[in-house]
């Protein structure tokens, strides 16, 4: 008894296991915009970021822009750029990376550019959609739907990244100045998300009464912090927002947590990454915060000053204890 004991501590160690970290019902989500594939991870093959993901020790990752794009230091783009673009070499990556921090599993979202976003885990996952739009409606930089199984419990994930720009999807340069004034940027934002919302969550009946998350770079404001912002009530920028508390049973984690507060979850002063659950799932939840530590404060890079080191976004942490379900 007392040589398995001991292999399991050992084994606890390797692994990274404490209070949230796979062990019976406790499951910790990190989820964070990496911005381009991490790009200053690669000078030290993303050591530091590895080192740092499992310190967190974390049961769930979900990564917005997983995909590296730029040269480290360099607004350049890789040689190779179009081949990253494959599913299978994604997944090599992110298998080798995960190993690092004790993540066996990979799931790559759907995308029609260099910007997908990838979930790692401890647990099994099962691809349930890859979402990219249609010929109506295109999801600029794709979505996803996948499950895990944690305690019994069937967990669906959906990850999300709408488009960035203030003028509309596919706009020509010399139409933008016009578009921006139109507000098709924030009109485009909403309708991806009435599509992402239809094509996942709206395809369960009951799916107020089950365990959904979603989560990603929403790019849009919500009303909620508007006591910060101080739109107009009919402004454009809250419409992505509005549809979610609107027409979907989505509860957003961090203002549940601490409704009162304001947290930017970027390099600026906006709060624009999110994480919504179902209400049971939401009652589950111990614990929820954007976080900033020495390694994930966004530092502006002065190699390039468009980007930010390590990301211009910072991590979510969301601590579940499915006891509660």
């Amino acid at each position: 008894m007392k040589k398995f004991l001991l292999a399991f501590l050992c084994l606890s160690v390797l692994w990274g296991v404490d209070a949230y970290a796979g062990k019976g019902t406790k499951l910790r989500l990190v989820y964070w915009n990496i911005q381009n594939g991490m790009w200053e991870g690669q000078t030290d093959d993303y050591q530091r970021f590895t080192d740092w993901v499992k310190a967190q020790k974390p049961d769930v990752c979900v990564w917005c822009e997983a995909q590296p794009i730029y040269k480290t230091g360099t607004y350049t783009k890789l040689d190779n750029i179009d081949q990253w673009r494959a599913d299978s070499l994604m997944t090599i990556m992110w298998k080798r990376l995960g190993k690092r921090y004790g993540h066996k599993y990979v799931y790559i979202g759907g995308h029609r550019d260099n910007f997908p976003q990838v979930i790692t885990s401890r647990y099994p996952i099962e691809t349930v959609d890859r979402i990219t739009g249609n010929a109506d409606t295109l999801v600029s930089h794709g979505a996803g739907w996948a499950r895990i199984k944690v305690a019994g419990k069937l967990l669906n994930i959906v990850t999300l990244h709408t488009w960035p720009q203030a003028y509309g999807y596919n706009v020509s340069p010399d139409d933008r100045e016009r578009s921006k004034a139109a507000n098709e940027g924030d009109k485009f934002r909403r309708a991806e998300m009435e599509y992402i919302c239809r094509h996942t969550i709206g395809t369960a009946p009951g799916a107020g009464d089950e365990y959904w998350m979603m989560m990603g770079d929403f790019n849009a404001r919500s009303r909620v912090d508007n006591w910060v912002y101080r739109y107009a009530d009919d402004d454009t920028k809250l419409l992505v927002h509005d549809y979610i508390r609107e027409h979907t049973p989505y509860v957003d984690i961090i203002h549940e947590k601490e409704p009162m507060s304001f947290y930017s979850s970027t390099g600026g002063h906006s709060r624009i990454d999110f994480v919504y659950c179902t209400r049971p799932l939401a009652g589950a939840v111990v614990e929820a915060h954007i976080h900033t530590d020495a390694y994930t404060r966004p530092v502006k890079s002065k190699v390039v000053t468009s980007f930010y080191e390590p990301s211009d976004h910072r991590p979510i942490f969301v601590d579940f204890d499915l006891k509660r379900l």
